[in-house]
């Protein structure tokens, strides 16, 4: 089969980047190779030569309330909080009725339950009463491994020497005749099918018109997936500055749970302070800006670190998911009571449109892995139909 790739970015990847507009990398999107056991990036990583490791950069942890060291009746509050979703999950009974993740800590009582919800914020990048308790427990897990020369760069260079076009935003795609015809900058292109592995912050959005419009039930699960929003902002700071803390230190801002904001400090000792954050927290600082982004985090650092940070933070990168126009989102979220909604929006559309990519995912959804599998499933039923 002749396979062409239209990209709407000026890069591969998606939401695997690894930004390079400090002078320092770092992976701005996807990090890890989640549950590495069964994931198809271990594979690809070794063929390409490219090492993978299961050694976090480690360097202590400490947490904070208001850029304060917590107290340790605080901490221990927390740290007790900490694991009930799991927990829940074991003792809760949701085969009859989907919950959200909210209600299913809601005998935690209102000071507790957003405490053991909030590292959600961090992994999902969901508040939530907007996660399906039922998909949540299908997540997979297992050993995660980094990539030293970072994610991003390697889904980049895998992609090299393939018929991919750059800059090539789809605009509408046709399949109303026997295949499809899909418009971008560049024309129109005819095929046979097309596997649209656009992210569902996008489709929700409308930005690409399909005439006919999709079945009503591939829009019904569209609406039945939402997108999260974690978020990474980076710091530069001036050479050498460490500041007394050991590199690859982690520090966690948890005073309000609603505003959790984890920062990596120098880690593998490079000049560079990695700030995450996620749910409606991100969202506001997404809409807010770069420059408004930039302040919130640098005024948290000084606070924790001192206020010799402030004139060490030469530069400062804010990839915003959330306000991307070609992601709209970090990865896909299924509400409450929508837990078959990634199922059915992987079904093909009148046998030559297929929906594919993490979001149709099943247990790999929001993450690169998931979305490989999910790209080349799609990808073997395109590979079936008479030319």
């Amino acid at each position: 089969r002749k396979v062409v790739v239209l990209e709407a970015r000026n890069r591969v990847g998606g939401r695997a980047y690894t930004d390079m507009s400090l002078g320092v990398p770092y992976d701005a999107g996807a990090m890890y190779i989640h549950w590495a056991e069964r994931n198809p990036w271990v594979k690809i990583a070794s063929d390409l030569g490219v090492a993978t490791t299961d050694e976090s950069w480690g360097g202590g942890f400490k947490v904070f309330s208001n850029g304060r060291p917590m107290s340790d009746a605080d901490r221990l509050k927390r740290r007790g909080a900490f694991g009930q979703i799991d927990r829940r999950l074991e003792t809760v009974d949701i085969s009859k009725r989907d919950l959200s993740v909210a209600e299913l800590l809601g005998d935690l009582g209102p000071e507790l339950a957003p405490v053991a919800a909030s590292g959600l914020l961090l992994s999902i990048g969901e508040e939530s009463d907007r996660i399906s308790a039922r998909d949540y427990q299908r997540l997979w897990s297992g050993d995660d491994l980094l990539v030293p020369t970072f994610y991003g760069n390697l889904v980049a260079r895998h992609g090299q020497g393939l018929d991919i076009r750059l800059n090539e935003a789809v605009s509408e795609i046709r399949w109303d005749g026997s295949g499809v015809s899909v418009t971008s900058p560049a024309g129109t292109l005819r095929a046979n099918a097309c596997i649209v592995t656009v992210p569902v912050g996008v489709l929700k959005a409308g930005g690409i018109r399909f005439t006919p419009e999709l079945p009503a039930r591939t829009r019904d699960a569209l609406s039945g997936i939402g997108m999260g929003a974690l978020t990474k902002i980076a710091f530069k700071v001036a050479p050498g500055e460490r500041f007394g803390i050991e590199p690859g230190a982690t520090y966690l801002e948890a005073g309000s749970p609603r505003a959790m904001m984890n920062f990596d400090l120098f880690p593998d000792n490079q000049d560079i302070i990695i700030g995450y954050c996620g749910g409606d927290h991100a969202r506001q600082l997404s809409r807010a800006g770069l420059e408004e982004a930039r302040a919130y985090g640098v005024d948290l650092l000084a606070r924790m670190i001192g206020a010799d940070l402030r004139k060490a933070v030469t530069g400062c990168s804010f990839p915003a998911w959330w306000t991307d126009p070609f992601s709209m989102g970090s990865y896909s979220v299924c509400l409450p009571g929508r837990e078959t909604a990634r199922d059915n929006l992987a079904e093909p559309v009148g046998g030559r449109i297929w929906l594919a990519g993490e979001a149709t995912a099943g247990g790999g959804a929001m993450t690169v892995g998931g979305a490989t599998l999910a790209g080349r499933s799609a990808a073997a039923a395109v590979a079936k139909l008479k030319a």
